[in-house]
């Protein structure tokens, strides 16, 4: 019996001092675990002039990489998106669909609630999402095939989709991690100008609201040394060309590679874009 009882006691002290050093168990979450499973149209579209289009455009922090949770599959009546069908449907995210592989949380949805509550029930938000990650300014303003996607020509032909339903309203980027690297950053400044100034033109609405969103505070400055001076760039571009305005995003956070706005952040961005549209509106 006493045996017994120092064999026991052998055996559980083996397994606390294994599970000790092994560590908690760390548990992978599904990037697509919380994805929506069903998609949703309206009955019947509001009229054109209470029908407010956004057009969603740049990288990846625009794209969105944050984990989708049950709070942003929760739709509004009053923010519709364009989907990969070019039909318009109740916004859930993930809203971009470019990147099957990368999707997840964008800013958008955030927005379009924010701001419709700002504008009260009589008006319709209306999303376009038209972002790729990784993408360059150069590859926008030349329309370069981009994982899969010409990029200038795809916003374009959304756009022109999205208008014949409703009234455009505005532009929010984010790009430019790409161009913070020592090899890219050249000219970004006046690329960013001409490619703002050739959508406009484009579609014959010179004075387009555009809002765009700073790069974060936690980017690698030693990969993306030129971080900083994009973001000078973007307030400098604000004060020269007339309804443009810069999002702050000193004070959000990170996912875990320091690349991406997390969950919570993309929310925050969105209704920063959304106080800023209703603001200058």
């Amino acid at each position: 019996m006493r045996y017994l009882h120092w064999m026991i006691k052998k055996l559980f002290l083996f397994t606390f001092l294994f599970t000790a050093c092994a560590g908690p168990k760390k548990i992978q979450e599904d990037q697509s675990n919380h994805f929506p499973l069903a998609v949703e149209k309206p009955t019947v579209l509001p009229s054109k002039q209470n029908f407010y289009i956004y057009i969603l455009a740049g990288q990846s922090n625009m794209a969105g990489r944050g984990f989708v949770q049950p709070q942003d599959t929760v739709y509004s009546p009053n923010v519709l998106t364009l989907d990969k069908n070019n039909e318009w449907v109740y916004a859930k995210e993930p809203l971009h669909y470019y990147e099957p592989t990368r999707t997840g949380l964008d800013c958008g949805l955030s927005f379009g609630k924010k701001l419709s509550s700002l504008y009260g029930r009589n008006i319709t938000i209306g999303l376009v999402p038209c972002a790729i990650g990784g993408s360059s300014i150069e590859q926008w303003l030349d329309d370069s095939m981009y994982r899969d996607v010409n990029l200038y020509s795809n916003m374009m032909q959304k756009v022109k989709i999205a208008m014949q339903y409703g009234t455009l309203k505005g532009l929010l980027w984010h790009q430019g991690e790409t161009n913070a690297s020592r090899v890219n950053y050249k000219n970004y400044k006046q690329k960013l100008e001409r490619f703002f100034t050739k959508l406009r033109t484009d579609i014959n609405y010179p004075d387009l609201p555009v809002y765009a969103g700073e790069l974060s505070s936690f980017l690698n400055r030693k990969t993306n040394p030129f971080a900083d001076s994009v973001n000078k760039d973007l307030h400098d571009l604000s004060a020269s060309m007339k309804n443009m305005y810069v999002i702050k995003t000193g004070d959000l956070t990170p996912k875990l590679d320091t690349i991406h706005f997390d969950s919570r952040s993309q929310r925050i961005m969105g209704e920063r874009f959304a106080k800023a549209a209703y603001k200058n509106r």
